[in-house]
Protein backbone atom coordinates (compact mmCIF):
# COMPACT_ATOMS: atom_id res chain seq x y z
CA UNK A 1 0.00 0.00 0.00
CA UNK A 2 0.92 3.35 -0.86
CA UNK A 3 2.06 5.47 2.18
CA UNK A 4 1.37 9.09 2.30
CA UNK A 5 4.72 11.27 1.95
CA UNK A 6 4.40 14.36 4.57
CA UNK A 7 6.74 16.10 1.02
CA UNK A 8 3.12 16.05 -0.51
CA UNK A 9 1.57 17.75 2.28
CA UNK A 10 0.04 21.01 0.30
CA UNK A 11 -0.50 19.12 -2.74
CA UNK A 12 -2.34 16.15 -1.43
CA UNK A 13 -4.00 19.32 0.71
CA UNK A 14 -5.30 20.87 -2.20
CA UNK A 15 -6.42 17.51 -3.61
CA UNK A 16 -8.50 16.98 -0.67
CA UNK A 17 -10.16 20.31 -0.96
CA UNK A 18 -10.65 19.91 -4.32
CA UNK A 19 -12.95 16.83 -3.66
CA UNK A 20 -14.53 17.91 -0.95
CA UNK A 21 -17.10 19.60 -2.91
CA UNK A 22 -17.76 16.72 -4.63
CA UNK A 23 -21.11 16.13 -2.93
CA UNK A 24 -22.66 19.46 -3.46
CA UNK A 25 -20.74 19.47 -7.41
CA UNK A 26 -22.92 15.68 -7.86
CA UNK A 27 -26.35 17.30 -6.76
CA UNK A 28 -25.77 20.93 -8.11
CA UNK A 29 -25.14 20.73 -11.70
CA UNK A 30 -27.82 19.30 -13.25
CA UNK A 31 -30.33 21.05 -12.24
CA UNK A 32 -30.50 23.52 -14.89
CA UNK A 33 -31.74 20.63 -16.33
CA UNK A 34 -34.38 18.94 -15.04
CA UNK A 35 -37.14 20.54 -17.31
CA UNK A 36 -35.43 18.92 -20.13
CA UNK A 37 -34.46 16.02 -18.70
CA UNK A 38 -37.99 15.72 -17.93
CA UNK A 39 -39.03 15.95 -21.52
CA UNK A 40 -35.66 13.56 -22.57
CA UNK A 41 -37.08 10.89 -19.98
CA UNK A 42 -40.86 11.08 -21.03
CA UNK A 43 -41.61 11.17 -17.12
CA UNK A 44 -43.29 14.17 -14.80
CA UNK A 45 -41.46 16.75 -12.79
CA UNK A 46 -41.28 14.63 -9.46
CA UNK A 47 -39.53 11.67 -10.99
CA UNK A 48 -36.74 13.66 -11.86
CA UNK A 49 -36.92 15.35 -8.46
CA UNK A 50 -36.56 11.80 -7.66
CA UNK A 51 -33.34 11.44 -8.59
CA UNK A 52 -32.02 14.08 -6.02
CA UNK A 53 -33.94 12.21 -3.07
CA UNK A 54 -32.21 8.95 -4.38
CA UNK A 55 -28.70 10.75 -4.56
CA UNK A 56 -29.27 11.82 -0.75
CA UNK A 57 -30.93 9.09 1.11
CA UNK A 58 -28.20 6.56 -0.47
CA UNK A 59 -25.08 9.21 0.61
CA UNK A 60 -26.64 9.50 3.84
CA UNK A 61 -27.11 6.17 4.83
CA UNK A 62 -23.48 5.16 2.98
CA UNK A 63 -22.33 7.96 5.40
CA UNK A 64 -23.57 6.71 8.40
CA UNK A 65 -21.07 3.68 7.85
CA UNK A 66 -18.38 5.37 5.74
CA UNK A 67 -16.47 6.47 8.91
CA UNK A 68 -16.22 3.07 10.18
CA UNK A 69 -14.89 1.40 7.08
CA UNK A 70 -12.32 4.31 5.83
CA UNK A 71 -11.11 3.75 10.27
CA UNK A 72 -10.74 -0.20 9.37
CA UNK A 73 -9.47 -0.33 6.03
CA UNK A 74 -7.78 3.11 5.20
CA UNK A 75 -8.29 6.01 3.16
CA UNK A 76 -6.35 5.77 0.23
CA UNK A 77 -7.54 2.80 -1.51
CA UNK A 78 -11.26 3.40 -1.20
CA UNK A 79 -11.03 7.21 -2.49
CA UNK A 80 -8.94 5.57 -5.70
CA UNK A 81 -11.90 2.66 -5.90
CA UNK A 82 -14.63 5.12 -5.07
CA UNK A 83 -13.71 7.15 -7.86
CA UNK A 84 -13.83 5.09 -10.60
CA UNK A 85 -17.42 3.55 -10.09
CA UNK A 86 -18.19 7.56 -9.71
CA UNK A 87 -16.99 7.89 -13.46
CA UNK A 88 -18.31 5.01 -14.69
CA UNK A 89 -21.77 5.78 -13.16
CA UNK A 90 -21.49 9.34 -14.64
CA UNK A 91 -20.69 7.37 -18.31
CA UNK A 92 -23.62 4.69 -18.11
CA UNK A 93 -26.55 7.39 -17.11
CA UNK A 94 -25.53 9.21 -20.50
CA UNK A 95 -24.89 6.30 -22.33
CA UNK A 96 -28.29 4.48 -21.57
CA UNK A 97 -30.49 6.56 -20.70
CA UNK A 98 -33.30 5.20 -19.13
CA UNK A 99 -35.39 7.06 -15.85
CA UNK A 100 -34.87 3.44 -13.88
CA UNK A 101 -31.01 2.93 -14.66
CA UNK A 102 -30.75 6.73 -13.54
CA UNK A 103 -32.45 6.21 -10.32
CA UNK A 104 -30.00 3.23 -9.91
CA UNK A 105 -26.54 4.93 -10.82
CA UNK A 106 -27.19 7.84 -8.59
CA UNK A 107 -28.01 5.48 -5.60
CA UNK A 108 -24.64 4.38 -6.64
CA UNK A 109 -22.90 7.57 -6.42
CA UNK A 110 -24.32 8.72 -3.61
CA UNK A 111 -22.27 5.60 -1.99
CA UNK A 112 -19.25 6.22 -3.46
CA UNK A 113 -19.35 10.04 -2.65
CA UNK A 114 -19.88 9.29 0.72
CA UNK A 115 -17.09 7.22 0.73
CA UNK A 116 -14.84 9.83 -1.22
CA UNK A 117 -16.12 12.79 0.70
CA UNK A 118 -15.63 10.99 4.38
CA UNK A 119 -12.05 9.45 3.83
CA UNK A 120 -11.14 12.70 3.38
CA UNK A 121 -12.44 14.94 5.85
CA UNK A 122 -10.40 12.03 7.57
CA UNK A 123 -7.38 12.60 6.15
CA UNK A 124 -6.83 15.88 7.19
CA UNK A 125 -7.22 14.60 10.57
CA UNK A 126 -4.45 12.62 10.09
CA UNK A 127 -1.99 15.09 8.90
CA UNK A 128 -3.05 18.30 10.93
CA UNK A 129 -3.39 18.46 14.41
CA UNK A 130 -4.06 21.89 17.49
CA UNK A 131 -4.94 25.06 15.53
CA UNK A 132 -3.93 24.09 12.14
CA UNK A 133 -6.78 20.82 12.00
CA UNK A 134 -8.82 23.64 13.34
CA UNK A 135 -8.35 26.29 10.95
CA UNK A 136 -8.62 23.94 7.77
CA UNK A 137 -11.47 21.93 9.17
CA UNK A 138 -13.11 25.07 9.34
CA UNK A 139 -12.41 25.95 6.04
CA UNK A 140 -14.39 22.42 4.48
CA UNK A 141 -18.14 23.95 4.57
CA UNK A 142 -16.85 27.30 2.94
CA UNK A 143 -15.08 25.24 0.21
CA UNK A 144 -17.97 23.04 -0.19
CA UNK A 145 -19.90 25.69 -1.09
CA UNK A 146 -18.23 26.82 -3.85
CA UNK A 147 -19.84 23.93 -5.48
CA UNK A 148 -23.24 25.28 -4.90
CA UNK A 149 -21.99 28.30 -6.51
CA UNK A 150 -20.16 26.80 -9.41
CA UNK A 151 -21.57 23.71 -10.42
CA UNK A 152 -25.39 25.14 -11.48
CA UNK A 153 -24.22 28.10 -13.29
CA UNK A 154 -21.40 25.42 -15.48
CA UNK A 155 -24.39 23.52 -15.41
CA UNK A 156 -26.74 26.25 -16.76
CA UNK A 157 -24.36 26.47 -20.26
CA UNK A 158 -24.02 22.82 -20.96
CA UNK A 159 -27.36 22.95 -20.96
CA UNK A 160 -28.00 25.36 -23.35
CA UNK A 161 -24.91 24.59 -25.55
CA UNK A 162 -24.94 20.93 -25.25
CA UNK A 163 -27.88 19.59 -23.71
CA UNK A 164 -28.57 17.83 -20.64
CA UNK A 165 -26.09 14.77 -20.96
CA UNK A 166 -23.13 17.02 -20.93
CA UNK A 167 -23.48 17.70 -17.64
CA UNK A 168 -22.76 14.10 -16.49
CA UNK A 169 -19.82 13.80 -18.80
CA UNK A 170 -18.07 16.54 -17.00
CA UNK A 171 -18.70 14.69 -13.67
CA UNK A 172 -17.24 11.74 -15.19
CA UNK A 173 -14.07 13.10 -16.16
CA UNK A 174 -13.75 15.35 -13.32
CA UNK A 175 -13.37 11.86 -11.07
CA UNK A 176 -10.82 10.47 -13.59
CA UNK A 177 -8.65 13.72 -13.59
CA UNK A 178 -8.89 13.47 -9.59
CA UNK A 179 -8.15 9.63 -9.57
CA UNK A 180 -5.21 10.36 -11.44
CA UNK A 181 -4.45 13.39 -8.66
CA UNK A 182 -4.86 11.34 -5.87
CA UNK A 183 -3.11 8.47 -7.43
CA UNK A 184 0.04 10.62 -7.75
CA UNK A 185 0.55 12.64 -4.68
CA UNK A 186 -1.37 11.05 -1.95
CA UNK A 187 -1.19 8.13 0.16
CA UNK A 188 -2.55 6.08 3.24
CA UNK A 189 -2.33 8.86 6.35
CA UNK A 190 -4.10 6.39 8.76
CA UNK A 191 -1.59 5.36 11.21
CA UNK A 192 -3.82 3.29 13.63
CA UNK A 193 -6.04 0.83 11.86
CA UNK A 194 -9.04 0.10 13.88
CA UNK A 195 -10.47 -3.58 13.70
CA UNK A 196 -13.70 -3.76 11.93
CA UNK A 197 -15.34 -5.08 15.25
CA UNK A 198 -19.26 -4.93 15.64
CA UNK A 199 -19.14 -4.79 18.80
CA UNK A 200 -16.21 -1.85 18.95
CA UNK A 201 -17.68 -0.27 15.94
CA UNK A 202 -21.45 0.25 17.78
CA UNK A 203 -19.75 0.97 20.98
CA UNK A 204 -18.00 3.84 19.08
CA UNK A 205 -21.34 5.13 17.66
CA UNK A 206 -22.88 4.85 21.00
CA UNK A 207 -20.60 7.15 22.96
CA UNK A 208 -20.82 9.07 19.77
CA UNK A 209 -24.41 9.66 19.49
CA UNK A 210 -24.99 9.95 23.59
CA UNK A 211 -23.36 13.42 23.80
CA UNK A 212 -26.63 15.50 23.14
CA UNK A 213 -24.92 18.33 21.97
CA UNK A 214 -23.27 16.27 18.71
CA UNK A 215 -26.82 14.45 18.42
CA UNK A 216 -29.37 17.61 18.43
CA UNK A 217 -26.64 19.34 15.91
CA UNK A 218 -27.79 16.65 13.35
CA UNK A 219 -30.65 18.06 13.17
CA UNK A 220 -29.94 21.75 13.17
CA UNK A 221 -27.68 20.37 10.41
CA UNK A 222 -30.17 19.16 8.59
CA UNK A 223 -32.59 21.54 8.52
CA UNK A 224 -30.29 24.03 7.52
CA UNK A 225 -29.11 22.28 4.45
CA UNK A 226 -33.12 20.91 3.96
CA UNK A 227 -33.61 24.93 2.82
CA UNK A 228 -30.27 24.82 -0.01
CA UNK A 229 -32.03 21.58 -1.11
CA UNK A 230 -36.12 22.73 -1.06
CA UNK A 231 -34.61 25.63 -3.45
CA UNK A 232 -32.58 23.22 -5.48
CA UNK A 233 -35.29 21.28 -5.80
CA UNK A 234 -38.14 23.89 -6.88
CA UNK A 235 -36.18 26.67 -8.53
CA UNK A 236 -35.48 25.26 -12.02
CA UNK A 237 -39.22 25.14 -12.09
CA UNK A 238 -40.09 28.99 -10.81
CA UNK A 239 -37.48 30.10 -12.91
CA UNK A 240 -38.08 28.18 -16.16
CA UNK A 241 -41.97 27.39 -15.99
CA UNK A 242 -42.84 30.23 -13.71
CA UNK A 243 -40.26 33.50 -14.69
CA UNK A 244 -40.75 31.74 -18.15
CA UNK A 245 -36.94 32.60 -18.33
CA UNK A 246 -34.11 30.02 -19.84
CA UNK A 247 -31.50 27.64 -18.07
CA UNK A 248 -28.50 30.06 -18.02
CA UNK A 249 -30.79 31.98 -15.15
CA UNK A 250 -31.26 29.04 -13.14
CA UNK A 251 -27.60 28.51 -12.95
CA UNK A 252 -27.40 32.12 -12.01
CA UNK A 253 -30.11 32.02 -9.63
CA UNK A 254 -28.34 28.73 -7.98
CA UNK A 255 -24.83 30.90 -8.15
CA UNK A 256 -26.38 33.12 -5.39
CA UNK A 257 -27.36 30.33 -3.35
CA UNK A 258 -24.26 29.12 -3.14
CA UNK A 259 -22.71 32.53 -2.10
CA UNK A 260 -25.56 32.54 0.51
CA UNK A 261 -23.66 29.74 2.24
CA UNK A 262 -20.39 30.61 1.08
CA UNK A 263 -20.49 34.02 3.07
CA UNK A 264 -22.92 32.86 5.89
CA UNK A 265 -19.65 30.54 6.48
CA UNK A 266 -17.03 32.68 6.10
CA UNK A 267 -19.04 34.70 8.97
CA UNK A 268 -19.40 31.65 10.97
CA UNK A 269 -15.46 31.78 10.66
CA UNK A 270 -15.16 35.25 11.62
CA UNK A 271 -17.50 35.08 14.81
CA UNK A 272 -15.91 32.05 16.14
CA UNK A 273 -15.27 33.60 19.51
CA UNK A 274 -19.17 34.64 20.12
CA UNK A 275 -21.18 32.18 22.21
CA UNK A 276 -22.67 28.88 20.35
CA UNK A 277 -25.71 29.06 21.30
CA UNK A 278 -26.35 32.32 20.79
CA UNK A 279 -24.98 32.27 17.14
CA UNK A 280 -27.72 29.31 16.60
CA UNK A 281 -30.39 31.55 17.90
CA UNK A 282 -29.34 34.55 15.65
CA UNK A 283 -29.13 32.49 12.87
CA UNK A 284 -32.81 30.76 13.47
CA UNK A 285 -34.01 34.15 14.15
CA UNK A 286 -32.86 35.55 10.87
CA UNK A 287 -34.17 33.03 8.59
CA UNK A 288 -37.63 33.65 10.18
CA UNK A 289 -37.91 36.89 9.92
CA UNK A 290 -36.78 36.65 6.43
CA UNK A 291 -38.55 34.05 5.43
CA UNK A 292 -41.98 36.29 6.54
CA UNK A 293 -40.63 39.29 4.67
CA UNK A 294 -40.49 37.38 1.55
CA UNK A 295 -43.38 35.88 1.99
CA UNK A 296 -45.25 39.11 2.58
CA UNK A 297 -43.57 40.94 -0.39
CA UNK A 298 -44.57 37.99 -2.60
CA UNK A 299 -47.94 38.51 -2.18
CA UNK A 300 -48.00 41.68 -4.04
CA UNK A 301 -44.76 41.82 -6.14
CA UNK A 302 -42.40 38.67 -7.35
CA UNK A 303 -39.63 39.11 -9.66
CA UNK A 304 -36.77 36.74 -10.22
CA UNK A 305 -34.84 39.60 -8.73
CA UNK A 306 -36.66 40.10 -5.42
CA UNK A 307 -36.59 36.51 -5.24
CA UNK A 308 -33.09 36.04 -5.40
CA UNK A 309 -32.52 38.75 -2.79
CA UNK A 310 -34.25 37.37 -0.44
CA UNK A 311 -32.49 33.98 -1.47
CA UNK A 312 -28.88 35.44 -0.64
CA UNK A 313 -29.76 36.31 2.62
CA UNK A 314 -31.64 33.15 3.84
CA UNK A 315 -29.11 31.15 2.83
CA UNK A 316 -26.20 33.36 4.09
CA UNK A 317 -28.24 32.68 7.48
CA UNK A 318 -28.52 29.03 6.82
CA UNK A 319 -24.47 28.55 6.00
CA UNK A 320 -23.58 30.50 9.07
CA UNK A 321 -25.57 28.08 11.17
CA UNK A 322 -24.60 25.02 8.86
CA UNK A 323 -20.34 26.26 9.20
CA UNK A 324 -21.15 27.13 12.94
CA UNK A 325 -22.31 23.64 14.17
CA UNK A 326 -20.64 21.67 11.30
CA UNK A 327 -17.24 22.69 12.93
CA UNK A 328 -18.51 21.80 16.54
CA UNK A 329 -19.24 18.21 15.49
CA UNK A 330 -16.73 17.05 13.39
CA UNK A 331 -13.92 18.09 15.98
CA UNK A 332 -15.84 17.06 18.72
CA UNK A 333 -14.98 14.03 19.28
CA UNK A 334 -11.34 13.50 17.62
CA UNK A 335 -10.84 9.96 19.16
CA UNK A 336 -13.20 8.62 16.18
CA UNK A 337 -12.14 11.08 13.49
CA UNK A 338 -14.25 8.97 10.69
CA UNK A 339 -17.30 7.69 12.74
CA UNK A 340 -17.87 11.49 14.20
CA UNK A 341 -17.69 12.99 10.29
CA UNK A 342 -19.83 10.12 9.12
CA UNK A 343 -22.39 10.71 11.67
CA UNK A 344 -22.48 14.41 10.73
CA UNK A 345 -22.95 14.27 7.45
CA UNK A 346 -24.68 11.02 7.08
CA UNK A 347 -27.35 11.50 9.83
CA UNK A 348 -27.91 15.64 8.90
CA UNK A 349 -28.19 14.25 5.03
CA UNK A 350 -31.03 12.00 5.79
CA UNK A 351 -33.02 14.84 7.72
CA UNK A 352 -31.98 17.49 5.12
CA UNK A 353 -33.80 14.49 2.10
CA UNK A 354 -36.96 13.23 4.19
CA UNK A 355 -37.84 17.54 5.13
CA UNK A 356 -37.22 18.73 1.75
CA UNK A 357 -38.94 15.69 0.10
CA UNK A 358 -41.87 16.47 2.75
CA UNK A 359 -41.87 20.02 1.47
CA UNK A 360 -41.66 19.34 -1.77
CA UNK A 361 -44.31 16.93 -2.22
CA UNK A 362 -46.71 18.72 0.19
CA UNK A 363 -46.81 22.37 -0.86
CA UNK A 364 -45.75 22.17 -4.61
CA UNK A 365 -43.79 25.43 -4.51
CA UNK A 366 -44.31 26.81 -7.92
CA UNK A 367 -43.98 30.54 -6.36
CA UNK A 368 -41.88 32.72 -4.42
CA UNK A 369 -44.13 32.84 -1.92
CA UNK A 370 -44.74 29.47 -1.72
CA UNK A 371 -40.86 28.49 -0.95
CA UNK A 372 -40.92 31.52 1.31
CA UNK A 373 -43.58 29.70 3.19
CA UNK A 374 -41.09 26.55 3.19
CA UNK A 375 -38.35 28.22 5.24
CA UNK A 376 -40.52 29.58 7.34
CA UNK A 377 -41.71 26.11 8.57
CA UNK A 378 -37.75 25.10 8.83
CA UNK A 379 -36.95 28.39 10.56
CA UNK A 380 -39.65 27.78 13.43
CA UNK A 381 -38.55 23.74 13.76
CA UNK A 382 -34.92 25.09 13.61
CA UNK A 383 -35.20 27.28 16.64
CA UNK A 384 -37.28 24.82 18.40
CA UNK A 385 -34.65 22.02 18.27
CA UNK A 386 -32.20 25.01 19.40
CA UNK A 387 -33.89 26.20 22.15
CA UNK A 388 -34.45 22.66 23.27
CA UNK A 389 -30.77 22.72 22.76
CA UNK A 390 -30.03 25.30 25.15
CA UNK A 391 -32.57 23.25 27.96
CA UNK A 392 -31.06 20.10 27.80
CA UNK A 393 -26.74 21.34 27.27
CA UNK A 394 -27.10 23.35 30.06
CA UNK A 395 -24.59 26.92 30.25
CA UNK A 396 -21.29 25.50 29.90
CA UNK A 397 -22.51 25.04 25.79
CA UNK A 398 -24.63 28.47 25.96
CA UNK A 399 -21.33 30.66 26.31
CA UNK A 400 -18.52 27.89 24.75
Amino acid sequence: MKRYNKKNERISTISTFLLIPLSGLVTDIYLPSFPEMQQALGVEAGAIQLTLTYFLVSYGFALLFAGSVVDSFGRYNLTLGALVIFALSNFAIVWFPDIYLLYAMRIIQGIATALIVVSKRSFLVDIYSGDKLKHYTSWLTVIWSMAPISAPFIGGYLQKLFGWDANFYLLGIYALVMLVMEAAFSGEALKNFKAFNKNTIAEAYRNVLRAPDFSIGLVVLGLAYGMAMVFAMSTPFIVEHHFHLSPVVTGYCALFSGLGLMFGGLIGRALSHWPFVGKLFGGGTAILVLGILMYSFGQYYSTVYTLMLFVLLLHTSSGFIYTVYFTYCITRFPQYAGVANGLTSGASYLVTSVVSFAIISTIHIETQSLLALSYIILGITMLLVINYLRVVAGKKLLWR
